[in-house]
């Protein structure tokens, strides 16, 4: 007998070469199973008949990549006067939809299928169409989608022509009068992508991650996996489940193996333990790799990545919201899905960076207002570490606008709120599902039922996270005249979290007899953070305060509006009892109740939120001059007109109000080394603000909370703020003037960025004196250029009024600020910013582009 013997070194080497087969097999499968779908395109705002035919002749339509906004895109010159840039006086929705206009759009790509996918199932996928859709493939119809923020698949493999031969995929767009209360956008706004699979593959949104035990010491993760059978035999599936940390070797795995017949699924579930998880929270976002292959009849088929977190989520009037078993009290932020200058366009980089801002400015939480977000901004809250409250509906069965979701609920609401449940339950940063926003209905006979049929359907797909609904006054405009809070109690006895939108001044007496309610701020005004946030943090029952808004938006223009007393203005709206009117009209676009602008500056209530928070010790602010005798008035969503700027020119001599937020017990405040006077800070929460029918008056934040004002001549040079803890000098903050304006100085966010459609560059433009002090109140008109590997994707201001074209090599500053926006060709190479002004010094920016 005649015996072999193999080194073990060579077994090694075998196995090695094994895995390393099956690994690259694995990465070709993922690369190959979602293709980007964004790029050449056609597209024609027309409402013309025969589009989807695929002999239709699209050769003179515009050429472009997705995603894309024609609402924010300049109007023909058709009028003058009635429009600017992409603003028209003729918008049917005014000022709630940013004075913008819809239409009807068609959009065609051809493409064809490679050889090596021959037998295998093409699907397309939309991330968000705004805001009915139809499409054809081959001029067979697929379907129709009425939801503009819901994503939606069709398949594809049945009407496609042979390999290599050109198919013609078209869509048509509508977005009719008035179908939002706020900027919604036009178009294919959000991410296409194909989607190639083997008959045996995951289903879309097929796997589904919990983590039903969490502790330091050790987990367990639930991965269940539903594997579907296209094909016209059964087959032996193995489905294979690998968890890998940071380290290469945290790593768990596990698999299963089930027959699974021709036309039908299986749920795979896989239960895997972690030894000393690396948990995901808001301060240490740490994930996972999940991976998930499968076989049929022993050969690779399919296979996913994707990225888990790994954390517990409980509430209760005790402890209030706790991750991994530590109460987390949410600083939150309402924000609506446009992205500024760019209108509803989802690029990836814009996304990311609105996260970041909102990071970066002291935030931990973010309620979607009030629809679903891109699938890449939850996956940069994920990252960073941003809590999310998902939101459904904006309405049910009742109306706001005429064209709203109301026309589609009863039909579509199972479809929507599943959708939502399952492609966003494996995100770590979502922690709430909230079926409403100011729902009419809500605590009516018919809205319970409602109520109980959505949480139901929650409940179905998901058991680990709480409900919530944004609950509001009963408001006469819709059509709940007569109705007082208690009316509201069986709403919120459904829920498991009680939103409160502006009516936190009830909380107090709604705990004494509902000490078991669960609440939170849905919506705030920024002058009411302080006494909100007071509450907050002395008691547990209440989770948080998510303000309206973190960030502008485009739409409800100019809700949160000042304006001199004696001042004639133009409202939205106006009703009765209110001195002051809901928004303004032309040429007001952007809401500007935002802490933070449409170009991600800071606004002054962002500045105050950090004294509020315990981010920063003292901040000042000094209210723009104001004609003698006269006073402010402001919206209940508006801030006093003040920055933290000391030039002002012409204003010699004159009085300005200085106001210093801080936490300190005292402050001193010195003009160019001359004490000009000390006062006390108090904080008392209970103290109302000056109020007349709905109007705040100038100073909108009292001198009893957190803040000291001082009346001071102006006189440039350096205006400082010392912070004293009983008596002792713990903070200082220094505003200095700055001289006549110089030169325009060029911020790029990044040098480098990617040669992808999707990624942007973000360059701040603003306007420094000789010595390179920038000037923060300066408005100066920049004329750039950009040329080499890139172009124009927008460019303005943070201005809520100043109406001009997004998309010309012209912009101009506002409050000290403007922003160009730059996005690549898909080609490496450099792009070159200059930027000039007359009688300015110009300036030039590199980016790399790689």
């Amino acid at each position: 007998m005649k015996r072999i013997f193999i080194p073990l070194c060579l077994l090694g080497i075998g196995f090695f070469l094994m895995q390393s087969c099956t690994t690259f097999k694995t990465k070709q499968i993922v690369e190959n199973r979602l293709q980007p779908f964004n790029n050449d395109w056609r597209f024609i705002k027309d409402s013309l008949k025969g589009a989807e035919n695929p002999a239709f002749d699209d050769t003179k339509w515009q050429k472009l990549d997705l995603p894309h906004d024609w609402s924010i895109e300049d109007l023909p010159a058709t009028q003058p006067g009635e429009h600017i840039g992409p603003f028209s006086k003729v918008s049917p929705g005014g000022f709630l939809t940013g004075n913008t206009l819809g239409g009807t759009g068609w959009y065609r790509k051809q493409f064809t299928v490679n050889s090596k996918n021959k037998g295998k199932l093409i699907k397309v996928l939309f991330d968000g169409v705004m805001t009915e859709s139809d499409v054809w493939i081959n001029g067979k119809h697929l379907g129709y989608h009425p939801n503009g923020y819901t994503p939606f698949e069709y398949d594809l493999t049945p009407y496609l022509n042979p390999a290599e031969q050109t198919n013609v995929l078209a869509v048509r767009v509508k977005n009719l009068k008035q179908t939002s209360r706020w900027y919604s956008g036009s178009g294919i706004y959000r991410n296409v992508n194909l989607i190639i699979t083997d008959p045996v593959h995951i289903d879309l949104w097929g796997i589904n991650v919990t983590t039903p035990a969490v502790s330091k010491e050790k987990a367990t993760v639930n991965v269940a996996i539903k594997v579907a059978n296209d094909s016209k035999k059964d087959a032996e599936v193995t489905v294979n489940t690998r968890l890998i940390g940071s380290h290469t070797t945290t790593t768990v795995e596990t698999n299963k193996t089930e027959k699974i017949v021709s036309n039908g699924s299986v749920e795979f579930n896989r239960l895997l333990t972690l030894d000393k998880p690396e948990l995901w929270s808001p301060d240490s976002p740490k994930m996972y790799n999940l991976e998930v292959t499968v076989l049929s009849n022993g050969k690779l088929v399919d296979a996913y990545v994707m990225k888990v977190g790994v954390r517990s989520i409980q509430y209760d009037t005790r402890n209030g919201l706790q991750i991994n078993g530590k109460t987390v009290k949410l600083h939150g932020a309402c924000m609506h899905h446009d992205n500024g200058l760019l209108g509803a366009a989802a690029f990836d980089r814009a996304e990311e960076r609105r996260v970041a801002v909102m990071k970066a400015n002291g935030f931990n939480a973010i309620r979607c207002s009030h629809n679903m977000p891109s699938p890449r901004f939850l996956e940069v809250c994920d990252s960073l570490g941003m809590l999310v409250m998902d939101e459904v509906f904006d309405t049910w069965t009742k109306p706001k606008t005429p064209q709203d979701y109301h026309l589609y609920f009863n039909e579509y609401w199972q479809k929507d709120l599943s959708t939502m449940l399952l492609r966003d339950r494996n995100h770590p940063s979502v922690i709430i599902w909230s079926i409403g926003n100011e729902i009419a209905e809500r605590a009516d006979p018919d809205g319970l039922v409602i109520t109980k049929k959505l949480i139901s359907e929650v409940k179905k797909y998901d058991t680990s996270r709480p409900t919530s609904e944004a609950i509001c006054e009963f408001f006469a405009f819709m059509g709940n005249q007569g109705h007082d809070w208690s009316y509201s109690a069986p709403a919120f006895a459904l829920l498991d979290i009680g939103g409160y939108n502006y009516t936190w001044n009830e909380w107090e007496n709604d705990h004494k007899k509902y000490p078991g309610r669960l609440m939170m701020t849905t919506e705030s005004m920024p002058v009411d953070m302080f006494p909100i946030w007071n509450r907050v943090e002395q008691s547990p029952w209440i989770l948080g305060d998510f303000v309206w808004t973190g960030m502008d938006y485009l739409g409800e223009s100019g809700v949160a509006h000042g304006k001199i007393d004696n001042e004639k203005v133009d409202y939205g709206m106006k009703f009765p009892g209110m001195d002051m009117g809901f928004g303004r009209a032309w040429p007001w676009y952007v809401a500007w109740c935002g802490d933070i602008d449409i170009i991600g500056s800071k606004k002054p209530q962002s500045y105050y939120r950090d004294v509020v928070w315990n981010r920063s010790l003292l901040e000042i602010a000094v209210h723009t001059p104001m004609p003698v005798g006269h006073k402010e008035l402001i919206s209940p969503w508006g801030w006093s007109s003040e920055l933290p700027c000391w030039t002002w020119p012409g204003e010699e001599g004159k009085t300005l109000q200085v106001s210093v937020y801080t936490r300190c017990t005292s402050v001193r405040l010195a003009l160019n080394g001359k004490v000009i006077g000390e006062k006390k800070v108090t904080a008392d929460p209970n103290i109302k603000k000056p109020s007349s029918q709905g109007v705040l008056l100038s100073g909108v934040v009292p001198d009893t909370q957190l803040t000291a004002q001082f009346d001071v001549p102006y006189a440039s040079g350096e205006l400082k703020a010392i912070g004293l803890m009983d008596g002792k000098v713990v903070a200082t903050k220094v505003l200095k003037s700055a001289g006549a304006p110089k030169k325009i100085i060029l911020t790029p966010d990044r040098n480098t960025i990617r040669a992808n459609r999707n990624d942007l560059a973000y360059v701040t433009v603003e306007i420094a004196d000789v010595k390179g002090v920038i000037i923060p109140n300066a408005n100066t008109a920049i004329d750039f250029s950009i040329s080499g590997a890139g172009e124009l994707a927008a460019a303005g201001n943070g201005s809520p009024n100043q109406m001009s074209s997004f998309h010309q090599p012209t912009c101009k500053t506002f409050r000290g600020k403007a922003m160009i926006i730059i996005r690549p060709f898909s080609k490496q190479g450099v792009i070159k910013l200059t930027a000039s002004s007359k009688g300015l010094e110009s300036s030039t920016v590199d980016i790399k582009v790689k």
